[in-house]
């Protein structure tokens, strides 16, 4: 039996994600995998990619690929119906207009939610080997992986006490304050919001079965924003088996103009070397002419992959892993074959720099720790430990 396989990628805006997303896409099924790609991003590109129109119905791109651009009132309703209309009743109930009650009802991040549990239908169908998704661009995808990490909390601490009061406050609320108070059917659709999410979300921290790939530019913005989505991975669990450096100037493009970019492309790669490595890290050239249509996405697929398999799996383990402990955090890094005497640490803000002869890694901590500082550094089985804590501390 094949493992699905679901490949997750993201990046900065700009960066040519879609265009990856499709080329692998092509690949995967030129190499006989039954193959969708998907896009949860509100603004699709995805059909343009392809230089085709896409709907939300699944339709077939090429042998053994199709594609889709998920309808948003269709996933909304599917996954959001009974919730939004009750609070289209609330605000409209406080005075709002039904057409801006509507749109209110709509909580921020819900539609791109909404297409990211698609995924989780596509995979529990069991109908396509692998799934390839072009995410949102790096924020807004990892708001949305954050989600169920937030959604539990709120399932665990306040769900039960609401739904226990209702029965009593319902009546209150209808005949004396006139209040649209939840009926049952909306503490159903929320309590099976949550349990898909669930779902969704043991699937993608199954590292045998989904991978992140990271798009980026060598560009020094990008990187830094690459950086830290990647810590922010860690973070919440998620693998990372591939970083995509997409645009590097080929070797026959010379002259003094472009001799100053490809010298400034040389110098931020390095960067990310130093940033990613182990992952692996592949490269894909700025081609003559812009990537739209299948043949330039074949083009662009046999680059990135040459003879592989687009779907297996470039690198196991999670080589940075961020977790939880009292009074902090402790960040653990694969630092394999050397020793804590032979590695220094500095830090800088949110930047922690770890150098091991002249070799160095630089991490980018994620904005909610950015106001932590190294206390102590320890080694744990080949893993450079390091725990982090607040200034007052």
């Amino acid at each position: 039996m094949i493992m699905m396989r679901i490949l997750l990628f993201t990046g900065k805006g700009g960066v040519g994600k879609t265009s990856v997303a499709a080329a692998t896409a092509l690949k995967a099924a030129a190499h006989g995998h039954k193959t969708i790609v998907l896009s949860t991003d509100a603004a699709h590109s995805l059909a343009d990619s392809f230089d085709l129109t896409l709907t939300g119905e699944a339709q077939l791109l090429a042998d053994n690929l199709w594609g889709l651009e998920l309808d948003m009132a269709q996933t909304l309703n599917s996954h959001w119906g009974a919730i939004q209309s009750w609070l289209t009743a609330l605000f409209a109930w406080r005075g709002m207009q039904d057409m801006v009650a509507q749109e209110m009802a709509v909580l921020p991040g819900m539609e791109e939610m909404a297409n990211l549990l698609q995924i989780l239908d596509y995979a529990e169908k069991e109908e396509y080997q692998t799934i390839v998704v072009d995410c949102a661009p790096t924020g807004e995808t990892l708001r949305l992986l954050s989600f169920p990490e937030v959604l539990r909390w709120w399932m665990d601490k306040l769900f039960p006490l609401e739904r226990k009061a209702a029965k009593v406050i319902r009546p209150v609320f209808r005949t004396v304050f006139k209040v649209p108070y939840p009926e049952d059917q909306v503490f159903q659709a929320m309590d099976d919001l949550f349990h898909k999410m669930e779902r969704l979300h043991q699937l993608l921290l199954n590292p045998d079965i989904t991978s992140v790939r990271l798009v980026v530019n060598a560009e020094k913005m990008v990187i830094k924003e690459a950086q830290r989505t990647y810590t922010y991975l860690s973070l919440y669990g998620y693998a990372t088996d591939m970083i995509v450096c997409n645009r590097l100037f080929p070797p026959e493009v010379e002259g003094g103009y472009f001799d100053v970019w490809k010298r400034t492309q040389d110098r931020h790669f390095k960067s990310i070397e130093e940033a990613f490595t182990p992952l692996p890290i592949r490269t894909i050239p700025l081609f003559s002419q812009e990537v739209v249509g299948r043949d330039m996405l074949r083009l662009m697929g046999e680059t990135l992959y040459g003879e592989d398999d687009p779907t297996k799996l470039f690198f196991s383990g999670h080589p940075q892993v961020i977790t939880k402990e009292d009074g902090g955090y402790s960040l653990s890094l694969m630092l394999p074959f050397t020793s804590k005497e032979k590695v220094n640490l500095f830090q800088g803000g949110d930047e922690v720099i770890v150098q091991v002869g002249s070799y160095r890694r630089n991490i980018i901590l994620p904005r909610s720790l950015a106001g932590y500082r190294v206390k102590e550094a320890h080694w744990e089985d080949g893993r450079l430990k390091l725990d982090l804590v607040t200034e007052e501390v």
